[in-house]
């Protein structure tokens, strides 16, 4: 069984959606899917959102932002996984890398060396060989960039 959809009147669904957009950043797909789950047809849910672009409430730009700086901060997630992420959500090249670019460079570095020190530490591996693998596709897995995992994981376990 999937969701239940409710129908609202229209003045209770646009309460909703001016409040959903307002508790937090929200992308277009998110909001048109909240839409339809809240009972409107295409045709509201295309004036609906065009509205709230012009209400200035939806700004894809704005959201990529967020988000990248959000799941960078707070969940440790490298460029590579926050891109992937951005992309599932419909975003534009421009608004990915626009939100990419909230990243300072230095604060980055400084979290892939943070993260790995971190693993590594729980790592009870003699093998070193098998100790950098893991560490690195740890590092890859969280979305960094492998060139940088590897010399981060290189310096690190000599």
């Amino acid at each position: 069984m999937g969701k239940e959809f409710k129908s609202l009147p229209l003045t209770e669904v646009r309460k909703k959606i001016y409040h959903y957009c307002a508790y937090q950043e929200r992308c277009h797909q998110e909001v048109r899917d909240k839409l339809y789950t809240l009972g409107c047809s295409g045709n509201q849910v295309d004036e609906i959102t065009s509205h709230l672009i012009e209400e200035g409430y939806l700004n894809e730009e704005r959201f990529a932002k967020a988000f990248a700086g959000g799941k960078f901060r707070l969940k440790n997630w490298g460029k590579i996984k926050i891109e992937l992420a951005l992309e599932r959500k419909g975003l534009t090249k421009n608004c990915i890398n626009a939100g990419l670019k909230q990243i300072d460079e230095i604060d980055y570095a400084r979290a892939i060396e943070s993260l790995l020190n971190k693993k590594v530490v729980n790592l009870n591996e003699q093998n070193l060989f098998v100790k950098r693998d893991r560490l690195a596709n740890y590092g890859i897995q969280k979305g960094f960039e492998p060139e940088l995992v590897w010399r981060v994981v290189k310096e690190m376990i000599r």
